[in-house]
């Protein structure tokens, strides 16, 4: 998921050696960009940002000023990546428990409920200490609150939980894992959603045929209230009138 892709900036600042007052200035001078911000601003950086910074700070050790070094990569690029980085800056915010809580339609306690039970798992934890996901985690969480619903034992939810985890892992990124492994795991969530199709069939019979029911009744009711409005009052109804 996201949190093996992306650190903050005291990982990036401890995985590379340098000190975290770079790392800021770097990325004010747009020559280090941001994969993404948590609620309290705290920037993330993704994987290949470890090697940027190499290749900033040899610039800088043969005397290299920024506004150089921006030219130079502007000009050449960042060496055997491509556009990644421009790729890397759009994956976007992530969310607080809170705010996921919020778009998800649930509570931030049932978000910590589920942590606990090991439902969910964080993708990161900013500098400040907030918990954060990526945003696919509000469908997740929607999920699970359907298979709640529904009588879900808090097992298979988390059976269903890691196979959509998997899924969404396998979906950024099918590189992070090798081909057996990701055969592995995509003929694993193939087999899951067979037998959660299957689970869910007399559930979807089940809702229809209450639709049915209530659809019926709302029609039965309406002709009775219909019915009852065209009866003459009783004497003790006259009486009061």
């Amino acid at each position: 998921m996201v949190g093996k892709e992306m650190m903050t900036r005291a990982e990036l600042a401890e995985k590379t050696g340098i000190e975290p007052v770079e790392i800021d200035l770097w990325t004010k001078a747009k020559i280090l960009r941001p994969v993404g911000f948590a609620e309290d601003k705290s920037p993330f950086y993704s994987g290949p940002d470890i090697g940027r910074v190499a290749h900033v700070r040899k610039l800088r050790e043969l005397g290299y000023g920024l506004e150089e070094i921006q030219k130079i990569i502007k000009k050449y690029g960042w060496p055997g990546s491509g556009d990644d980085q421009k790729k890397d800056a759009g994956k976007g915010k992530l969310l607080t428990v809170g705010l996921l809580a919020e778009k998800a339609g649930v509570s931030p306690r049932t978000i910590k409920h589920w942590e606990d039970v090991g439902i969910l798992d964080p993708d990161l934890r900013s500098e400040g200490g907030f918990r954060l996901y990526d945003e696919s985690y509000v469908y997740l969480c929607q999920l699970v609150r359907d298979l709640q619903l529904f009588g879900y034992s808090l097992e298979e939810i988390k059976a269903v939980s890691d196979a959509v985890r998997d899924f969404l892992s396998l979906q950024k990124d099918l590189s992070v894992y090798s081909r057996e492994e990701a055969g592995r795991k995509l003929d694993g969530l193939q087999a899951a959603a067979e037998a959660l199709f299957k689970k869910m069939r007399p559930l979807r019979e089940g809702i229809d045929r209450w639709e049915d029911l209530l659809k019926k009744n709302k029609k039965e009711i309406a002709a009775l209230k219909a019915k009852n409005a065209k009866r003459p009052p009783a004497a003790s109804e006259k009486t009061h009138a």
